[in-house]
C-alpha cells in the first residue's frame, strides 16, 4: 500500500496495516481499510464497523473482496482527480482515518470522498456480479422483450450489468453507520453517498450486437453495461466544484441551503457544512498536509501553477534527467518503434512554509 505524506512516499506492509486496524480507535469510515487488507479481511478486526456492517462482512466474504478492489479503484481515481490541487486526496501513514483529519471536517473534500467511495462500491460489486465472481448475484435478468432508442427498436438480451444489486448492497453496507446518528454530518454523508451511487447508474451505457444478413443490423440485441469509472470520477469532480453549502433544518430531517441566492435543487448536488482550510500549510488538526515539496508548473496559471500551488511561498528548481521515447517510426505492419532519448528538464517544487520572525518566541 503506497502512502503519501507531502513529498515523501512510504510503503506499508500488510502486517503493519493489520496492527493499525487492531489498535486504532473508533472511526467514521473504517470500511475504507478493506482496500488495504484485500483478501485478508478479518471482519472482527476492522475498528468502527457497526453491527450491520460486521454481519454483512462475515456473511459475504466474497463481496468484501469486491469492495476491497473497489476501494483501491476509487482512491486511485480520487488522487487522479485532485492531482493538480493543493488537497490531492493523499492517504496518511499512521492515521486511522486514511485521509487524515480532513475527513473529520464536514468540508467539500469530505463530500467528494464519501460520494466517490460509495460509487466505487457500487461499481465494483456490479462488475463482480456480471463476471460471475459472487454467489449471491449475477446478470440483471429483469429486462425482457423489446425497447427502442434513437437507432430504432431492439431486443433485450445478453448480460446487463446488475446495477440495482450493486446500489442495494452499497446502500446497506456504506450507509449503515450514518443511519445510527442524527446530526448534520450524518445527513451530509448519507446525501453524498447517494449522489455517488446515482452517478454510477447515470453512466450506464447501452451496448448492442447486430444480427442479420452480412451484419446488416436489421435486428439488434442490447444490454446495459457499466461505463469506465473515470466518467463517474469526472462527473463527481464537477459536482465538487459546484458543491452547495448547507445547514441542517430545525427538525433535523434535512438541509437548508446556506446561500440565499441558490435557486436550484440540491438532490443531485454534493453538499458540505464547513468551509475547507486552504491546505497551504501542514496543519493536521485542520486536515492539511500542506504543499511543501509538491511539484508545480511554472507556466501554469491554474491550480497546478507554482503561484497557486505554493501559496505565494516560492518554489525550488532542480534539473533532472529523464528518458523519453523519440524518433518513433512506423514499421509495416503494424508496429511503432522508438528510440530511448535522454533529456534534461526543470522540475519545480514548492518551498516549505517559513515561520515569520515575529512569531519566533524562543
Amino acid at each position: 500500500m503506497d502512502i503519501r505524506d507531502g513529498s515523501r512516499h512510504y510503503h506499508v506492509k500488510p502486517l503493519v496495516v493489520l496492527l493499525l486496524l487492531i489498535f486504532t480507535p473508533r472511526v467514521d469510515s473504517s470500511w475504507w481499510y478493506i482496500g488495504a487488507l484485500g483478501a485478508r479481511v478479518i471482519c472482527d478486526n476492522i475498528p468502527g464497523l457497526v453491527n450491520k456492517q460486521r454481519q454483512l462482512c462475515q456473511r459475504h466474504p466474497d463481496l468484501m473482496q469486491s469492495i476491497s478492489e473497489g476501494a483501491k479503484e476509487w482512491i486511485k481515481e480520487c488522487q487522479h482527480q485532485f492531482r493538480h490541487y493543493r488537497w490531492n486526496c493523499s492517504t496518511l501513514d499512521r492515521d486511522h482515518t486514511v485521509f487524515g483529519r480532513v475527513m473529520l471536517r464536514s468540508s467539500r473534500e469530505a463530500a467528494f470522498v464519501y460520494a466517490i467511495s460509495s460509487a466505487g462500491v457500487v461499481h465494483a460489486i456490479t462488475r463482480a456480479c456480471s463476471q460471475g465472481d459472487l454467489k449471491i448475484c449475477n446478470c440483471d435478468s429483469h429486462k425482457h422483450g423489446q425497447a427502442s432508442d434513437d437507432k430504432g427498436s431492439f431486443d433485450w438480451g445478453g448480460c446487463s450489468d446488475n446495477i440495482n444489486y450493486g446500489i442495494k448492497f452499497a446502500k446497506d453496507f456504506v450507509d449503515a453507520r450514518e443511519r445510527m446518528v442524527k446530526d448534520a454530518r450524518a445527513l451530509m454523508n448519507l446525501h453524498n453517498n447517494r449522489c455517488g451511487r446515482m452517478a454510477v447508474k447515470h453512466f450506464m451505457k447501452l451496448e448492442c450486437k447486430c444480427h442479420g444478413v452480412s451484419g446488416s443490423c436489421s435486428l439488434r440485441t442490447c444490454w446495459l453495461a457499466l461505463s469506465d469509472f473515470r466518467q463517474t470520477g469526472d462527473y463527481l469532480r464537477r459536482k465538487y466544484n459546484a458543491a452547495v453549502e448547507v445547514t441542517m433544518n430545525q427538525d433535523g430531517t434535512g438541509f437548508m441551503v446556506a446561500d440565499g441566492d441558490f435557486k436550484g435543487k440540491i438532490k443531485k448536488e454534493l453538499v458540505y457544512v464547513e468551509n475547507s482550510p486552504d491546505y497551504c500549510i501542514m496543519d493536521r488538526t485542520a486536515g492539511s498536509l500542506g504543499t511543501a515539496g509538491r511539484v508545480c508548473r511554472k507556466s501554469s496559471r491554474g491550480t497546478d501553477g507554482c503561484e497557486v500551488m505554493c501559496c505565494g511561498r516560492g518554489y525550488d528548481t532542480m534539473r533532472v534527467k529523464r528518458l523519453t521515447k523519440c524518433e518513433c517510426k512506423f514499421k509495416w505492419c503494424c508496429a511503432v518503434e522508438c528510440q530511448d532519448c535522454e533529456e534534461v528538464v526543470d522540475v519545480h517544487t514548492c518551498k516549505p512554509y517559513k515561520q515569520p520572525d515575529w512569531l519566533d518566541i524562543t
